[in-house]
């Protein structure tokens, strides 16, 4: 008969509602029946040391925190900034803490990776505070990006892409993925944030949420680089109208950055429904309606409860019309950030990394590697 692991009840129960799963969930998952998962809870029988590592998987959790006499305490590891209500959440989902402490561990290899690179830092990296005047900062991050969408002829998509191209040569790491640690089952909630930074003056993050609708991350990405250039580390929900001040001049910056404000009144039509302002003003200033209307709600042109219901409606035809995975390859690069990628595929391929190293940081099987290093490099 197997041992029988000596785990804290207690734990058993805070790490299943943790992972927000009922008892016939995780019974389902062991397998075993949910009268023996309600007896372990209960302290009246234990698991086998079999049973008790696979629920610590279940719950995604380190196996030994089963043995602990209390909770561990868990806060993010960034700055709150996000409100619902006016108020910050009280608990960030596992979703989010996982993501973010992900993210935190890239951003560390990659900076012990830069100081053997002789790397300098980043001048623009807190150049500005949150009482900076709006325009300067837009100003500096247009010289310091040089995409210029009217002289390239950009449409929404080639300019989305030009510009999260600009801000990884720029030296930002730029990390995208609607999952937590590549679980498909772990969807990252758009209701609970958008987007997270974490400044740093050699290898600043930039997280963007893509559980988010298309038309609306280059809000969220022009959003968190406004923090990078005020020096401030964060998690966002990036569209808060009565947030922190910190947020509303976020806010302000990607707004006037992807529209400039004085372009935008000159353009807007008072006279036919606010609808139909959205196209032209879309397609002269190379974004989405989404972001018109965004920046139309900043402007005082539509109401909130006008602009919420047109975001409902563009991020429910986006998650209705969601089809398969897409390419691995594609979403591997994205959500590592395509620079840190690199320098991790440069590192293992040379032999200066173990490729099971390189796989576990970029969550990626080892054999797949290779493969990787070449799409990259197309």
């Amino acid at each position: 008969m197997s041992q029988a692991a000596l785990v804290n009840p207690s734990l058993l129960t805070w790490s299943r509602e943790r992972a927000g799963l009922s008892t016939e969930q995780v019974a389902r998952k062991l397998p075993v029946k949910r009268d023996r998962v309600q007896e372990w809870e209960a302290g009246e029988t234990k698991p086998t040391f079999l049973q008790a590592q696979k629920w610590a998987s279940v719950a995604h959790i380190p196996f030994g925190f089963l043995f602990l006499q209390k909770p561990p305490v868990e806060e993010l590891p960034l700055p709150d900034l996000r409100t619902v209500g006016g108020l910050a959440p009280q608990r960030p989902s596992l979703e989010l803490l996982d993501t973010v402490r992900d993210s935190i561990r890239k951003q560390d290899w990659y900076l012990e990776y830069l100081q053997h690179q002789e790397h300098q830092p980043l001048a623009f990296v807190g150049r500005f505070n949150s009482r900076s005047r709006v325009a300067e900062v837009v100003d500096d991050i247009r010289r310091t990006l040089g995409v210029n969408p009217d002289a390239a002829r950009m449409d929404y998509d080639r300019y989305s892409r030009a510009l999260i191209e600009a801000v990884e040569a720029a030296g930002i790491l730029v990390m995208r993925s609607g999952i937590a640690l590549g679980n498909t089952h772990r969807k990252l909630e758009v209701s609970e944030f958008r987007g997270f930074a974490i400044s740093n003056t050699y290898a600043p993050v930039v997280f963007i949420n893509s559980s988010d609708a298309p038309t609306a991350r280059l809000f969220t990405l022009l959003h968190e680089l406004a923090h990078i250039w005020i020096g401030s580390s964060g998690v966002s929900d990036g569209y808060t109208a009565n947030g922190r001040d910190e947020e509303r001049f976020c806010n302000a910056v990607a707004g006037e950055f992807l529209a400039p404000e004085t372009q935008f009144r000159a353009l807007w039509s008072a006279d036919v429904n606010w609808e139909e302002n959205l196209a032209p003003l879309a397609t002269r200033f190379h974004i989405s309606k989404l972001a018109i209307g965004r920046r139309a709600l900043d402007l005082g042109y539509v109401s909130q409860a006008q602009y919420s219901a047109y975001y409902r409606m563009i991020l429910k035809a986006f998650q209705d019309g969601k089809g398969g995975a897409g390419d691995y390859y594609r979403n591997a690069t994205a959500k590592n950030s395509p620079r840190l990628s690199k320098a991790v595929l440069t590192e293992a391929i040379s032999g200066r990394m173990l490729l099971r190293e390189a796989g576990n940081l970029l969550g990626v099987q080892p054999a797949k590697l290779r493969t990787l290093a070449s799409k990259i490099t197309e």
